[in-house]
């Protein structure tokens, strides 16, 4: 049986503060969670209010440089490296203290001038000097293909290319993080590439989302209880993240949930 995180940066924004949605998600059922950034809050405080609601921390993303000023990741950055060096030590330390054994690396924008080919080098020696931190850490780190569309220029679209980069590196502890909406954007087969990522042993995290709206997975170009049930049959033992925009209302919108989760009345 699949099992569930709410994504606090996109679901429970009824609630201005941040804070205030890890408790709205435990009393709908969830006992996971996840969102983009925890640096805002000191670890110490997470930590609390996890432990408080029983609530685990499955994910979130490293630092992504200057996030307000379009940033989207440093990895792919040749002229950013220092900054990526020490863009890592602040993930790997909120990590141990949130108890959280993934953190998500953002790729970053493809810089002008410079195509994917060219800086893959880079990237991989990048990640693998990465991956030896967060192994001291315990962490594993994870790579996720976004589209064009949401994030013009990410420099990871494709799920063979980060299948590429995993490869290349060969570090257990980076993995892929396949998000269903992203993959279903830009190249479709979304079971076929569930299937190859789970064959190949690399699967750590699966997000959904509705295509082409981003809202709740049950409307839309994708089938989620097909996908769910895949995963079922492929063994799959990470979490499903709800990485998508409620159309009126997180609580309101769980009602697709209810053949997987128990949740709240």
């Amino acid at each position: 049986m699949p099992r569930f995180a709410a994504n606090l940066s996109f679901q429970y924004v009824e609630h201005p503060q941040f804070l205030d949605r890890f408790a709205a998600a435990a009393a709908d059922g969830f006992d996971a969670v996840e969102y983009l950034f925890p640096y805002d809050h000191p670890a110490s405080q997470l930590a609390e209010l996890l432990a408080r609601l029983q609530l685990q921390q499955v994910l979130f993303n490293a630092p992504p440089g200057d996030w307000q000023a379009g940033e989207r990741g440093l990895l792919c950055r040749p002229e950013r490296e220092q900054d990526f060096e020490r863009s890592l030590a602040p993930a790997l330390s909120h990590a141990q203290a949130l108890a959280c054994r993934q953190v998500h690396l953002m790729s970053g924008l493809l810089p002008p001038g410079h195509s994917r080919e060219q800086l893959k080098p880079l990237v991989v020696e990048r990640l693998r000097w990465a991956c030896e931190q967060a192994a001291a850490a315990g962490v594993t780190l994870l790579l996720e293909p976004i589209n064009g569309r949401d994030m013009p220029g990410y420099f990871l679209n494709r799920q063979d290319h980060a299948l590429e980069l995993i490869e290349a590196v060969a570090a257990s502890n980076l993995k892929l993080q396949m998000d269903c909406y992203h993959c279903q954007i830009v190249e479709g087969d979304v079971a076929t590439k569930l299937r190859r990522a789970m064959a190949l042993g690399v699967l750590a995290h699966v997000q959904v989302a509705g295509v082409p709206l981003r809202q709740e997975p049950d409307q839309g170009e994708l089938r989620v209880e097909y996908l769910l049930e895949l995963l079922d049959e492929l063994g799959y033992q990470g979490f499903v993240g709800c990485e998508y925009r409620p159309r009126a209302g997180t609580s309101a919108g769980l009602g697709w949930l209810r053949r997987w989760m128990p949740l709240q009345k």
